[in-house]
Formats: C-alpha cells, sequence, structure tokens
C-alpha cells in the first residue's frame, strides 16, 4: 500500500481561495525542493509521519469535510501525491490541490481543483516556475501571485497577458503577509482596472497564525 509523509492534519476554515472561509480538512505533506522568501511553513520541509493512504483517508472521513485542501510543503514532490489525490475525490468531496508551480501538475486527477503559483521575482525562486503547467489549467483552476512589491506586482501584471491567464481559468493576488500592506495592492488592482481576486489569508487575522494554517 502506497504511503505519504505527512506533517500535519488539521480541520479548520480555508484562509485562501474560492472556498475561503469554508470549513476545510488540510493534509500537509512533508518536503519542499523550493525556499520562498517569505515561507511561512518551514516547519514543513523536514521530518513528518509516514502514512498508508488508507489511514490518511480514514483520518480525513472522520471530520466529515466538504472541502479537502492537499498543501504542503509541496505535495506533488512525492511521487504517491497522485494516488492521494484520487483517494480523497472517491469520498465524494471537493478535493484542491496548493502546488508551488515548480513541478509537473500533469495525471492530477481530472476531479481535483489545481490552485498553482507563479512564483514571483522577489520569492527568490521565479527560475523554477514550470511555465508549460499553464496550458494544462482550465477552468475550475485557479493560479496564483503572492506578491512581495510593486516590481512584482508589474511583472504579474505582464504575466496575465503573456500568457493569457484571465481567459484560461479564475487569477488570485495575494500581497505578503507584514510585507505589502492589503490596501496598497487593492488600490493597484483597482487603479489598473485588472480582472483579478485579491485574496489575503485568513487565518493571520483571525488567529494572528504565522504557520499557514
Amino acid at each position: 500500500m502506497a504511503q505519504c509523509r505527512i506533517t500535519e492534519i488539521f480541520y479548520s476554515l480555508q484562509g485562501e481561495t474560492r472556498t475561503v472561509g469554508l470549513p476545510t480538512v488540510f493534509v500537509r505533506l512533508t518536503g519542499c525542493p523550493l525556499r520562498c522568501g517569505y515561507c511561512d511553513t518551514a516547519y514543513a520541509f523536514h521530518g513528518g509521519t509516514k502514512m498508508e493512504i488508507s489511514d490518511i483517508v480514514a483520518k480525513v472521513k472522520s471530520y466529515y469535510p466538504r472541502y479537502v485542501t492537499v498543501t504542503g510543503g509541496e505535495p506533488l514532490a512525492q511521487n504517491s501525491c497522485r494516488e492521494l489525490l484520487t483517494a480523497l475525490c472517491d469520498l465524494d468531496v471537493e478535493v484542491s490541490l496548493e502546488t508551488s508551480g515548480a513541478m509537473d501538475i500533469s495525471g492530477v486527477d481530472s476531479r481535483v481543483i489545481r490552485v498553482m503559483d507563479l512564483k514571483t521575482p522577489a520569492s527568490g525562486e521565479v527560475s523554477k516556475n514550470r511555465y508549460s503547467n499553464i496550458d494544462l489549467l482550465n477552468q475550475q483552476d485557479q493560479i496564483k501571485f503572492v506578491i512581495c512589491n510593486r516590481d512584482d506586482y508589474d511583472w504579474a501584471r505582464e504575466q496575465l497577458s503573456l500568457f493569457s491567464l484571465i481567459n484560461r481559468c479564475e487569477v488570485l493576488f495575494s500581497p505578503v503577509h507584514g510585507e505589502l500592506t492589503p490596501k496598497d495592492l487593492a488600490e493597484w488592482i483597482i487603479a489598473d482596472n485588472l480582472p483579478v481576486r485579491m485574496q489575503i489569508q485568513l487565518h493571520k487575522y483571525l488567529w494572528n497564525d504565522a504557520q499557514g494554517r
């Protein structure tokens, strides 16, 4: 039976994405090949516990969820992640995958909503972007830019046009918590009339949570 290395499984409110505010079970896989400067889940880089996929699914099921998010770290860095995603979809719940955009997203179960980053220059990991993933996204998916400063914003705006992202899927712009004020990002989006969804990390305002729950 396949296993995944798990940092934590917990039940909370979704802090980001299209389902923000909805009660969600989070399955955080261990390990990530990236080192973004603003990362709030560095505790998931190492350690964790190996669990059978059937045991992970049983734990998730015990919360009676409607929404499940598989996150990290970088979930797709584990070969068994795709199998886990399919098993979770078989629970007949809405399953989303949060991925850095540095890993190949092909082969992910078509029922999974893929929330994929494009890393901005100030993240320190822009060179890791796998731009071929963009062609695999569809209308149920979301692409996210985590924005540190005005230069990141201008870069993200260029990508909207370069890859016709608005015609492909929903686009999310997020300010780095404690680094770029939400008000500044909101005003830039309004001034440019960008057809993007601005989001903040709800959990950090509710619980002052520094660990990305």
